[in-house]
């Protein structure tokens, strides 16, 4: 078996962007938290397969922390990085801001982890590449990821 490439998270970063539409908030005009845990789910899929270079799924979803509204009209942006790999899953650090047309004013929206398994072709989770890390930061974002799946294997 040829041993795979190993990649840095910056070549999977993926960042997307969205506009609040009234179909996407509540009745006070504020966007919908499902709404935006699955624009979050795109855009870390999306890193995640890249990465990848297969198909991956959603397994976990963790640590999700909501910072501030969004409202109609608001430009939402959403940055998904790689910060770990193990043998077939990926944790994804997912961050969301939300821009205000008029004034540019940026406030950070939501964060949360999300974790993904490779799946091939007969739907059988997948060897992923390693991740290069190369910085200090990335290096205690693959260590807190590691700490958080060490903590759920042996909580249950």
């Amino acid at each position: 078996m040829l041993a795979m490439r190993m990649k840095s998270p910056v070549e999977s970063e993926t960042t997307m962007t969205e506009v609040v539409y009234p179909n996407d908030a509540n009745p006070m005009g504020m966007l919908q938290g499902g709404r935006l845990v699955q624009w979050m789910d795109t855009a870390s899929a999306v890193c995640a397969q890249t990465h990848a270079g297969r198909i991956a799924v959603t397994a976990l979803l963790d640590k999700v922390v909501f910072k501030s509204p969004a409202k109609v009209g608001d430009i939402i942006t959403i940055k998904a990085r790689l910060v770990a790999t193990f043998r077939t899953s990926m944790e994804v650090f997912v961050q969301v801001w939300a821009r205000k047309v008029i004034g540019g004013d940026v406030s950070p929206v939501c964060e949360a982890f999300f974790t993904f398994v490779a799946l091939d072709g007969n739907a059988n989770p997948a060897l992923v590449p390693k991740l290069k890390i190369k910085t200090t930061e990335e290096q205690a974002l693959f260590d807190q990821a590691e700490s958080r799946k060490l903590q759920r294997t042996t909580n249950g």
